[in-house]
């Protein structure tokens, strides 16, 4: 099968490699049907995390279901399913809690950007869709396996709630859909952080009352001016960097909520800092499991359109353009078909 492989820092190659096989009677195979840049992926693409040799790469991938292994009961053959990033049983019992990505089992699902995909713990983690899906709404559920979801937990952490104001920080994929979370949660101001003018549009689109272009102390005194001094009720720490973190934690009202999904690279938070704020710290690797058969009702109801945060479509072969083009930042998020 053809699969994407990073050999270096911005240096990725799609390559032949081994179908993947049934190796547990609780995996599953499935055939890609679409795929996508995450931009995770491009701490890696960027040399920020070492790549030590080639490997395969990518997280995020809806397809339809190829083979199970024989414990396996919940999804068969044919079926169009969607998946987490994070492999769960979705049994244990910080699953039933509503945190599969920290399941007493869990595995990284990787390797996503291929023309299948072996899914570990297929019961737990692979969720159907009510029917087979239209080509229209392949983008939107594709962002279900992680970015939309990522944003939904951005703001559930953030506690988002009817008639409260949010700060978006960070206008990435999964930013953009932690404005159309904190809408669907009845925010109702939503303030996003954006020096992009074609994602300031989209934020809007999806729901933001107002853009905030400053950043650092600049971005901070303007969300305080736009909340009467106050501050917001919930911030959405949507990037992983210094800046983004002390730009979320400052923007917080006393009482108030930061939900952090950016992994966070040398981010460091003073402790007095933190105890004087009186402001609550959520967040991890999004729980996306948790969120799948709501967000899926929601895509086929029409009520979301997370999709519309690809705009750059390419065909498998091409990855190498759609990893350059988000470091270049001329693309949100790319999507690939195999």
């Amino acid at each position: 099968m053809r699969a994407t492989i990073i050999h270096a820092p911005g240096d990725i190659r799609v390559e032949n490699a081994p179908e993947p096989k049934i190796t547990a009677p609780t995996d599953a195979v499935i055939r890609t049907v679409a795929a996508c840049v995450c931009g995770s992926d491009l701490w890696s693409y960027r040399g920020v995390l070492p790549v030590a040799e080639p490997q395969p790469i990518g997280h995020e991938y809806v397809g339809i279901v190829e083979e199970v292994g024989s414990d396996v009961s919940s999804v068969k053959p044919g079926q169009f399913v969607i998946g987490s990033f994070v492999a769960s049983d979705n049994t244990c019992p910080i699953c039933q809690v509503g945190y599969q990505s920290s399941c007493l089992h869990a595995q990284w699902v990787t390797g996503c950007q291929a023309e299948y995909v072996r899914v570990p713990l297929a019961d737990g983690t692979l969720v159907t869709t009510p029917e087979q899906p239209s080509e229209e709404l392949i983008p939107a559920l594709l962002t279900l396996s992680d970015v939309m979801g990522t944003g939904w937990y951005a703001a559930k952490a953030a506690e988002v709630k009817p008639g409260s104001t949010a700060v978006v920080v960070g206008d990435g994929a999964v930013g953009l859909s932690g404005v159309i979370a904190a809408k669907e949660l009845g925010a109702e101001r939503i303030i996003a952080m954006s020096r992009h003018e074609s994602r300031q549009k989209l934020a809007l689109e999806f729901g933001a009352t107002d853009i905030v272009t400053e950043r650092g102390e600049e971005g901070i005194a303007r969300v305080k001016e736009l909340t009467n001094g106050v501050g917001a009720d919930s911030v959405l720490e949507c990037v992983g960097t210094q800046q983004s973190m002390q730009q979320a934690l400052q923007s917080t009202r006393p009482g108030g909520n930061v939900g952090f999904v950016g992994m966070p690279h040398d981010v460091k938070i003073d402790g007095l800092q933190l105890f004087f704020s009186h402001v609550a710290l959520r967040g991890g690797p999004a729980p996306v499991r948790a969120y799948l058969p709501d967000l899926i009702d929601r895509v086929f109801s029409g009520r979301i359109n997370p999709g519309k945060v690809f705009d750059l479509a390419l065909p498998l072969d091409e990855a190498a353009e759609g990893y350059k083009a988000m470091d270049e930042r001329r693309a949100i998020k790319t999507l690939l078909r195999p």
